[in-house]
């Protein structure tokens, strides 16, 4: 079986920045199998897949490792795909996902994505997370879905170390880190992910679903420019409303083609 094939940088607005994810075509999805053996050939920190479905379209997101619920990036790709290149000059879609539907919609430069917020609890962190990450968190929150851990500063995120064997065994499936901000960024971030096949991804939007509600409960405010400062790095600009969040990012194509995918 031959099927389009995307590879596209999200968060960015350059090529070889941002978040890496395939966005791969199907007329109906394969057994999850078949899609996890493609997603870890892909070798990326998601592989989307993408089935129209009646004007618009169903979306499953898998990492080299594991499916995922939720994926901020390779949804950002995905939207790209489709108004940029399945139906040039549309100006939205709803995605069917795990996660309900997702709505995207173009703005002049980038796309504006409608996920769901993710809201966190303040919890005593687990044994040895500091000894995990390299820094002594000033805070820890926690979901079902991540740790969020504050440091003391930008620099303490922007330098960390963390060891991922670590992190792999505590009994969240990723933690984030975040600092107040600097060079004019409302704050800064990184994503380890290790459990997931992911030691750390390099823009993450479904952890700012969960870092959008968290430092607008901190800050009053409900609009951030934010960076994932990775070692791509990203940026994300972020809006707390109530049960949801906007993200906003930039994409940019790099590689099309077809993949092999059958027997």
């Amino acid at each position: 079986m031959r099927v389009p094939i995307f590879q596209i940088d999200a968060f960015t607005d350059r090529r070889f920045a941002g978040n890496p994810a395939a966005v791969m075509v199907l007329a109906g999805f394969l057994d999850d199998a078949a899609l996890q053996a493609i997603a870890a050939e892909n070798n990326l920190a998601e592989t989307a897949f993408l089935v129209p479905d009646l004007g618009q379209y169903n979306l499953r997101w898998f990492t080299p490792a594991v499916e995922v619920a939720l994926c901020g990036h390779a949804t950002l790709a995905s939207a790209a795909v489709v108004m940029e290149r399945l139906e040039p000059g549309r100006n939205s879609v709803i995605f069917g996902t795990a996660s309900g539907p997702l709505a995207v919609h173009r703005k002049q430069n980038g796309y504006v994505m409608d996920f769901p917020s993710r809201l966190s609890e303040e919890t005593i962190p687990p044994t040895g997370m500091a000894e995990a990450l390299g820094a002594v968190p000033v805070e820890v929150f926690s979901s079902p879905f991540n740790y969020l851990v504050l440091l003391e500063d930008a620099r303490s995120v922007r330098t960390l170390t963390p060891d991922f064997s670590a992190i792999a065994a505590f009994d969240r499936p990723g933690v984030i880190v975040t600092a107040t901000g600097d060079q004019g960024y409302d704050f800064v971030s990184r994503y380890f992910a290790p459990a997931k096949g992911v030691p750390e991804d390099p823009v993450t939007g479904a952890a700012h679903c969960m870092l959008a509600p968290y430092w607008a409960g901190k800050t009053g405010k409900s609009t951030f420019r934010a960076y994932q400062a990775s070692h791509r790095g990203g940026v994300v600009v972020c809006r707390a409303l109530d049960d949801r969040v906007e993200l906003e990012g930039q994409c940019v194509f790099f590689l099309e083609g077809h993949a092999e995918i059958g027997p």
